[in-house]
């Protein structure tokens, strides 16, 4: 189930904290929290929908106790970019720095619907669901987030 499931809950971890090593001990956390109460959960969505919002949940927890500390976004690994040649691959992560620094821009919530939406895969109603709002709410933020994105980044690739 780990192996299954991982990759895309990194995904999403990283997207949302900028820091692999925070997002793997998220990931850990989600996993060893499932492991030792199986026995007792009622699980009444999906399973990966389950661990989606449990890692969305750990985030949330982070944020409320501390202020996450920033992190310099020269030193964030990038996923691999599945492209051939250095100059493909260089220009690619360039792309993806721009876009991860423009991510860390945006609010939090707008943040957190763009990453669950595109990086995790979930419909609106399953965010609006999560988030305990109106499905209209989700898509406006996701709607005012790209907004915001497209303007950082093409101010970020005019420099």
């Amino acid at each position: 189930m780990y192996e299954m499931h991982k990759d895309k809950l990194l995904t999403i971890a990283v997207s949302m904290v900028h820091d692999t090593a925070t997002a793997e001990d998220i990931l850990h956390d989600v996993f060893v929290t499932f492991a030792s109460s199986v026995g007792r959960l009622n699980i009444q969505i999906s399973l990966r929908r389950y661990l989606i919002t449990s890692v969305v949940n750990r985030i949330r927890d982070i944020y409320r106790k501390k202020r996450p500390r920033m992190v310099d976004l020269e030193n964030v690994e990038l996923a691999d970019t599945h492209v051939d040649g250095p100059v493909k691959g260089a220009v690619s992560n360039e792309t993806a720095g721009i876009l991860t620094d423009a991510l860390a821009q945006i609010p939090a919530e707008q943040r957190e619907v763009i990453v669950l939406h595109l990086n995790g895969g979930l419909k609106f109603k399953e965010i609006a669901e999560m988030r305990g709002t109106s499905t209209s709410t989700i898509q406006g933020r996701y709607r005012y987030g790209l907004e915001k994105l497209r303007t950082i980044v093409d101010g970020e690739m005019i420099r």
